[in-house]
C-alpha cells in the first residue's frame, strides 16, 4: 500500500521577481523539493497563473517590478475566482509594504535579501501545507451535487451562529421533497442530480446577501437557517415553480417544516422540531408548509412512544387480532365465507389505540413488517382452532406490505406457519395493496407470483384508490380483486357511482376473478352488489370487526343455522 509520501506529487512553485539574481538564488534553494517556473514581471506571471492553474500550488511575488507590480497582481487575483485559490508569498524589502500586501490577499511574505536558506523553505512549506488542508476541509464542507453545505459541516456553522451571534433571530426550515424517487425511475439517475443541482443553486440565490445559510441533510431533504419570520410561501411557490420547469410531466410536490426561533436553543434541536413538521406535511398537496407548535410537539411525543414500545408490545402481546367476516353474498341467505385479520393495539398506559394511529406511523418507519408478522402468526393459530374445534375453515386475509415482501425471510416465514399449524396454503389470503405493485414492480411481482406457486391466495387490495389499475391488471399477480369502499358510498343516490362500480365488476368477470367489497353499511347497497354479480362483501352491514371470541359466537350461529 502506497503511503501519504508516495501519494503527494512534486509541489510547483512560480517564482515571480525582476531580478535574475533573486531568482536564481530561490532556484537554488528550492529545487530539490519543488518543481519550478519563473517569470520576470507581473505580466508574464499571470499568463504562467493561468496556464498552469490546476500544477501550481504556489506563488513567490515580488512587489516592485516593470510592467505589472505585484500590487497589481495581487488585485488581478483577487478578482479571479480560479486563481485566488493560489496562496502567494510576497518577496519584499520594505516592511511598509506588507501590510498592503497583506490586505490584498497574500498568505505571508518573506523578507529580501534571502539570508537563511531553511526559513525560506520552512515558510513555503508551511503555506503549501495550509493551503492544500484548507482545500481539503472545503471539499469535505460542501455535498458536491448541490454546492451546499454537507450535513455536518452545515450543522457546525447554525450551531456557531446560535452560539456566538444569539442576536440574529433564525429560523430552521426543512425542504422535503415527495416522490423524487420516481423522477430517478422515470428519467435516470443523472437526471434527477441534475434536479438537485439547480435546486441548490436556488436555494443559494434565495439566500444571497441574508447571512443564512443552506446544506443538504440526505437524498433529497434540505436544511435552510434564515431571517426569522422570511416568507416561507413564497420560498417554497419559487422552488416548486423550479421542479415544476424541470419536471413538466411528474408530479414531485415540495413540503416544508418550520421551526421559528428559539432563544438558547441548539441548532439539532431546531431542525428536529422543523422535520418533525415537515413529516406532518406529507401527502398534503392543500397545505405542504407546516410551523413546529404545540401539537405537533405532542403528536412527535407519542410517534415516539408508539415507535418505542413496539417491540415491547409483540414481546407482551399487547397486540389484539380482530376478525371481520365476509359473507358470500349470491346465495341466499347470504352465508359467512372468510374473514379479514385487523389489528388492534391494548396499550397499557395510553388504551385501546386505532390502528389509523400506529400503522400510518409504522409504514413510514418501515417497521409494520413487526406487526403484519403478529397478525400473520394469530391468524394461523385461530384458523386451525377454529378447524380443530367446529370442523370447518375460515380462510383469513392478512396484510402483505411492501416491506414485507423485502424480507428475504417472509416466504419462509408464511410456510412455517402454514406447516406448523396443520393448514392447507389457501387457508391464509394474502392482501396485496395496489399501491405496492407500483414500486419494485417486478421484485414485487416475481415474489407474489412465486407465493401463489405455492397456494396462497393473493388479494389486491384497495384497488381503484391507485392511478395505474387499469394499466397494470392483465400483468398482476393476483387471485382476487378487492374493491376500496370508496366506490360503493354512494351507489344508491349516483349513478355514475353505480355505473362504475358495475364497470368493475364487468372487468372482473371477463378476468374470472372474484371481487370483495369492502365498507358495505345497507341493504340497499348490497342488493345492488349482488344484481351486478359481486361474490364476497365486508362491512357494518353484516358485521363490524370482532374480537376472536366474538367471533367465534358469530361462526357458532352460522353453523347452527346452515
Amino acid at each position: 500500500m502506497l503511503d501519504a509520501k508516495e501519494i503527494r506529487r512534486r509541489r510547483v512553485v512560480l517564482v515571480v521577481d525582476d531580478h535574475e539574481i533573486n531568482r536564481n538564488i530561490l532556484e537554488a534553494i528550492l529545487e530539490e523539493e519543488y518543481a519550478l517556473y519563473f517569470a520576470a514581471n507581473g505580466q508574464e506571471a499571470m499568463a504562467c497563473m493561468r496556464a498552469h492553474t490546476q500544477e501550481l500550488s504556489l506563488v513567490l511575488l515580488d512587489l516592485i517590478m516593470p510592467v505589472m507590480t505585484g500590487f497589481e497582481v495581487l488585485g488581478a487575483v483577487r478578482e479571479d475566482e480560479v486563481l485566488r485559490n493560489i496562496p502567494i508569498i510576497v518577496l519584499t524589502a520594505e516592511k511598509s509594504a506588507e501590510l498592503t500586501a497583506l490586505q490584498l490577499g497574500a498568505a505571508d511574505f518573506i523578507t529580501k535579501p534571502f539570508e537563511i536558506a531553511e526559513v525560506v523553505l520552512a515558510r513555503v512549506a508551511r503555506i503549501i501545507e495550509l493551503c492544500e488542508g484548507r482545500q481539503l476541509i472545503s471539499a469535505a464542507e460542501h455535498d458536491p451535487l448541490t454546492g451546499l453545505y454537507s450535513r455536518n459541516f452545515f450543522y457546525e456553522y447554525a450551531q456557531r451562529i446560535c452560539q456566538y451571534h444569539p442576536e440574529r433571530a433564525y429560523d430552521a426550515v426543512v425542504l422535503n421533497i415527495e416522490q423524487f424517487h420516481s423522477v430517478n425511475s422515470v428519467s435516470g439517475r443523472e437526471f434527477g442530480d441534475h434536479v438537485l443541482h439547480c435546486l441548490g443553486e436556488e436555494i443559494r440565490e434565495v439566500l444571497r446577501g441574508t447571512g443564512g445559510i443552506a446544506g443538504r441533510y440526505e437524498a433529497d431533504v434540505f436544511d435552510i437557517f434564515c431571517n426569522c419570520g422570511s416568507d416561507y410561501r413564497l420560498l417554497l411557490d419559487r422552488l416548486q415553480k423550479l421542479l415544476n420547469e424541470h419536471l413538466p410531466n411528474v408530479d414531485v410536490r415540495l413540503r416544508m417544516g418550520v421551526c421559528p426561533y428559539q432563544k438558547n436553543r441548539e441548532a439539532v434541536f431546531l431542525f428536529d422540531c422543523a422535520r418533525a413538521a415537515c413529516g406532518m406535511a406529507r401527502g398534503d398537496s392543500q397545505n405542504p408548509i407546516r410551523v413546529y407548535n404545540e401539537e405537533i410537539w405532542k403528536q412527535e411525543r407519542l410517534d415516539r412512544q408508539l415507535l418505542n414500545d413496539l417491540r415491547k408490545a409483540v414481546k407482551k402481546r399487547q397486540f389484539e387480532v380482530y376478525y371481520q367476516p365476509k359473507y358470500a353474498i349470491q346465495c341466499d341467505p347470504p352465508r359467512l365465507a372468510s374473514a379479514e385479520a385487523l389489528i388492534r393495539w391494548q396499550h397499557p398506559d395510553l388504551g385501546m389505540i386505532s390502528p389509523g394511529v400506529f400503522v400510518p406511523l409504522f409504514e413510514k418507519n418501515g417497521l409494520i413488517g413487526l406487526a403484519d408478522a403478529y397478525v400473520w402468526e394469530e391468524a394461523a393459530v385461530q384458523i386451525a382452532r377454529w378447524k380443530e374445534k367446529f370442523g370447518v375453515t375460515i380462510p383469513v386475509s392478512v396484510n402483505l406490505s411492501r416491506t414485507n415482501i423485502q424480507d428475504p425471510d417472509m416466504e419462509e416465514k408464511l410456510v412455517r406457519l402454514v406447516t406448523e399449524n396443520g393448514l392447507s396454503f389457501a387457508d391464509i389470503k394474502l392482501e396485496v395493496t395496489e399501491s405496492a405493485y407500483t414500486d419494485s414492480v417486478r421484485q414485487m411481482m416475481e415474489k407474489i407470483a412465486h407465493l401463489r406457486e405455492l397456494g396462497f391466495v393473493i388479494e389486491m387490495d384497495d384497488f381503484g384508490s391507485g392511478y395505474s389499475s387499469l394499466n397494470m391488471l392483465s400483468e398482476m399477480p393476483f387471485d382476487v380483486l378487492k374493491m376500496d369502499m370508496q366506490f360503493i358510498r354512494n351507489i344508491e343516490t349516483n349513478e355514475t357511482d353505480r355505473r362504475l362500480v358495475m364497470l368493475i365488476l364487468d372487468i372482473a368477470r371477463c378476468l374470472k376473478v372474484p371481487v370483495v367489497v369492502e365498507g358495505v353499511e345497507t341493504e340497499g347497497q348490497l342488493a345492488i352488489l349482488k344484481e351486478g354479480g359481486c361474490d364476497l362483501v365486508q362491512g357494518y352491514y353484516f358485521s363490524r370487526p370482532l374480537p376472536a371470541g366474538e367471533f367465534e359466537e358469530l361462526l357458532k350461529r352460522e353453523l347452527v343455522t346452515t
